[in-house]
Order: structure tokens, then sequence, then C-alpha cells
């Protein structure tokens, strides 16, 4: 685990370490509505995602040159390409593991405009995850799959833990054992998450703050996790626009400097059912992906001033607060207290209101909620920001950025 540091680490020096660092820039953001019934395909999902973040780019189709998504996505690059009118890619990749691909996708992006493989890249995901194919459902069938998958899946299926709440159930017990956690530490970013969302326009739940009250009296799904500590299933789609940092200097909105990009598979992981490590109360992946980002970026836990974590199920946001370093192991209920998370808190997180509050897009909209913050065009702006973490699906092979001004 990574821990908080008095200072940092000049930018300069890190990007001498790493060729990566500060060589590309997200110019560009752009996303559907958020609803729970789109009455649209997730092919013109996508298309309209990536559409409007070009043209928030201060772009055309005719720049493209390459398109980054996940292995979910059920949009291939030439399919999103043909319906956005791109001519032709030079350059085109998969990231798996679900959510925890968001930040990969934008790694991808950086990485080869930085080789010089392609100049402008566009990482998507767009899904009718509530009218569609819903992700929280018991799928036997994957535990029958002649595949690593499905002979993973056969060790915690025939338990009942076939579902991502109860997967993830188990490993908030065992945090809670060990830490003194509660359920109402966890219910306190549900609270934060909601009061940002409250007052944004594009959040599904706009204008409907809950109190900590209301999270414990939610019924629940798995214990200890109530309805509110999970999040919502969403149709929608969000695009984000990679180039140059030299090029994405010269278009028309600030540009948000990728400072550090990494991914993260730990020792025995597993896919949500990594129960077999001796502690089971940690996410070593993200501690991996943690140490990558400051060690590129030159930056620390302590020098970031607002973060974007990854609030699939609230537990895991307490988790990822202690592998990145922002305290230490089992600290994290002290540290989110008394609306540390909150905007004018010591860490304001997820200002858009997550995927509890906003909407859940797979984490790509925590993203652009980064590049808006960087930007200064947030509903819920951090003062002066210019140094903000982001994270990706926990519980899985993960990633994540840091984004400077």
């Amino acid at each position: 685990m990574s821990t908080p540091s008095s200072g940092s680490a000049r930018p300069d020096a890190a990007r001498e370490r790493n060729s990566l660092s500060g060589r590309a820039a997200i110019a560009g953001i752009g996303a559907t509505d958020f609803s729970k019934d789109s009455g649209r395909s997730e092919l013109r999902l996508a298309a309209e995602a990536v559409s409007a973040a070009l043209a928030d780019a201060g772009l055309t189709p005719a720049d493209v040159d390459g398109l980054t998504t996940f292995t979910m996505d059920t949009n291939t690059q030439a399919a999103v390409a043909r319906a956005v009118g791109i001519p032709s890619l030079k350059f085109f990749s998969h990231i798996g593991y679900g959510g925890g691909a968001a930040c990969a996708t934008v790694q991808q992006a950086a990485m080869a405009v930085a080789t010089g493989v392609a100049d402008v890249v566009v990482a998507y995901r767009a899904f009718n995850e509530r009218s569609g194919a819903r992700f929280g459902q018991f799928s036997p069938a994957l535990a029958a799959a002649p595949t690593s998958s499905g002979i993973d899946a056969g060790w915690a299926y025939p338990q009942g833990l076939g579902t991502p709440a109860a997967q993830v159930a188990m490993v908030a017990r065992r945090y809670m054992h060990v830490t003194g956690a509660t359920s109402a530490d966890f219910g306190a970013v549900a609270v934060a998450d909601r009061k940002h969302a409250a007052v944004n326009p594009h959040a599904f739940f706009h204008g409907k703050p809950i109190t900590l009250e209301q999270h414990q009296q939610s019924r629940w799904i798995a214990e200890p996790l109530h309805l509110l500590d999970c999040c919502q299933e969403s149709d929608g789609g969000v695009a984000i626009v990679v180039t140059s940092a030299e090029r994405a200097r010269d278009l028309p909105q600030r540009p948000a400097i990728i400072a550090a990009a990494a991914q993260g598979s730990g020792a025995d992981q597993y896919v949500m059912t990594s129960y077999y490590r001796d502690a089971m109360t940690g996410l070593p992946e993200m501690g991996l992906v943690g140490d990558q980002l400051w060690a590129q970026s030159g930056l620390r836990a302590a020098d970031m001033q607002a973060a974007v974590l990854y609030d699939h199920f609230t537990p895991f946001v307490l988790m990822q607060l202690e592998e990145l370093g922002f305290c230490a192991r089992g600290e994290a209920k002290d540290f989110i207290a008394d609306g540390a998370i909150e905007l004018g808190g010591r860490l304001p997180l997820n200002t858009h209101g997550g995927q509890l509050g906003e909407a859940y897009i797979h984490g790509m909209n925590g993203i652009a909620e980064a590049v808006r913050q960087i930007r200064g065009t947030s509903v819920n702006q951090v003062t002066d920001l210019e140094r903000i973490v982001v994270t990706a699906g926990t519980g899985v092979p993960t990633s994540g950025l840091v984004l400077t001004a």
C-alpha cells in the first residue's frame, strides 16, 4: 500500500522515468442521456457518445484513427467507425474484466498516441444494461462453461455466490469483522454520492438526495449490503477522446493531461471471488495500480485534490482509499467521517454522483467527471483543482488514472 507524502516529486522527473506520463491528454468527452430504457440500440448509443465527444474536442470523424473499448461491449470498432463516419483505423483494442477496463481504455489510447501508432483515439462504452442484458443476474450457464472462467465460477456458484452483490458481500463482511467498519460507514459513501448527484442535471437521481437513515432502512440485497450500497443499472454511453498533449493544447477545451495510467492484477486474483487471499480485506490489484500511478506521475495520494473511485458497491470505496494510500489499513471509516468526502471536505469524492447517483456506465462517466473537474466545469467544482485520481472496477483486475491540468 502506498502511504501519503507531505510533498511531491517533480512531474518532469517522473516523465523522464516513464515515457507515457504527460505525453497524451483527454481533449474531448461525450455522453448520451442516462436512463433505464434508452429506446435505442447499443450501437446507436455508442455512435452518439463518440460523435458528441468529437464535437466537444473540435475534431471530426476524419481525424480519428483509433478506437478502444471493453471486451464486454457489443459494438465492434469497425461498426462504430461505420456508424460515426470514421474512414479508417490504424489502432483498435479491447480490454477485459468488465468495469476494471475503464481507465485501461484510456491507457491503451494514450500508449497508442505516445508511441505514434495513432494520432486520435476514442475510448467508448455503451450498453442497455437496464433494459437489455442485466449484469446482476444469476447465470448458471457461466459455472458450466468449458472455460477457465467457468471453472472459477464453479467454486462460488454452488454456494449461492452467483451475483456481484453476493460475491462482494462476502468480502464486506470480513472487512467489517477485521476493521470495525459498520453498515453506516458504507452508507456515508452512498449519502455523499447521492448528495452530489442531486445537483447534477445529467444524473438519474438528480434532485433525489438520501439520508443515512434512508440508507439503513433500504432493503437487504445480500447482507451486509443494502439496496443503497449497490450501484444502479443504466442505459447509456460515454466516449473519451485522447490525443497528444501538444495537439490537445490547440483544441477548444482545456486538456486533461494523462500524468499516469496503470493496470493491475493481484496475487490469487479471481473475478469478484478472490476468497483465497489470507486477509480478504483489501484489493491488492488496486494497491498495485496505485503504486504505478504515484511512480509515473511523481505525485502521491496526499497531492490529490479530489478522487473518482469506482463505486459499484460502497465497501470497495473504503478499501480503495486504503490501498491508494489516503489512509492506513482499517482507517477508511475514520477518514470519511464528518463529510470528508463531500464537496468542501478533505477529499471530495465522485462529484458527479458516481455510479450510485449519476449512472452506471462501467466507470467511463467517472473519467468524464474527472475531465470536467480539470476543466473547471463540474456542477460540484472543486476550487482550483489541478490533480485528480480515477479508478476502475474493483474485485477484478483493474486500472487507474491520474489527470492533471
